[in-house]
């Protein structure tokens, strides 16, 4: 098995590059969607978020509120890292059962924006960062309907460029067409399958 992981800030075209490792034969493990299932209704993790931050996080039907917990915690640190204390050992269980249901050939990218801030790169055999400048960023962000000064807001609230980078085996330069992208995976792909040998 080899293990990669796959990160990149908001707006860089990560997904992107996910869903095409995914058409190349990556088992792809979707951190995004793991976040959401370790907070599902009757989840120790989501009892625990409620105990720490009060029933006003939860919906009348028991679910998670995630507007009200985002307006709790998204500019309070301490209130970030508590949640994050919670969810982050409930992420990392979860993700090693479906590294383990893959297969021993398989080549497993942990598709995770936190990759870094999670410590999870380190216990990875490759890690990519799929990398745009900050212009970039808002730019596609906007297309999307976000004002630019909320997209700046995220991006600062993300880990730095360079702290990405500088733990990079690879680096995507995801500035290009669609054409060109597919182009670099597909390299990128034969190498990592000459690294899983």
């Amino acid at each position: 098995m080899l293990r990669v992981g796959l990160t990149g800030g908001i707006g860089s075209g990560k997904s992107e590059v996910s869903a095409l490792l995914a058409g190349h034969g990556a088992v792809v493990i979707d951190y995004d969607q793991l976040a959401r299932e370790v907070v599902e209704h009757g989840s120790p993790a989501l009892a625990e978020i409620a105990r720490r931050f009060g029933d006003d996080i939860l919906t009348a039907d028991g679910a998670l509120d995630r507007p009200a917990l985002g307006a709790i915690v998204f500019n309070d640190p301490e209130s970030l890292r508590t949640l994050e204390a919670i969810t982050h050992p409930a992420i990392r269980a979860l993700a090693a059962e479906r590294e383990a249901s893959a297969g021993p050939d398989a080549i497993v990218v942990h598709d995770n924006a936190l990759l870094v801030e999670m410590g999870q790169h380190t216990s990875c055999d490759a890690v990519i960062v799929v990398d745009v400048p900050q212009e970039v960023q808002i730019e596609r962000l906007a297309a999307r309907g976000m004002a630019a000064a909320e997209a700046r807001a995220r991006i600062t609230n993300q880990t730095s460029r360079q702290s990405r980078t500088g733990v990079a085996d690879f680096i995507i330069d995801n500035t290009g067409s669609l054409d060109g992208l597919a182009h670099i995976v597909g390299g990128l792909w034969a190498r990592l399958v000459g690294l899983r040998g």
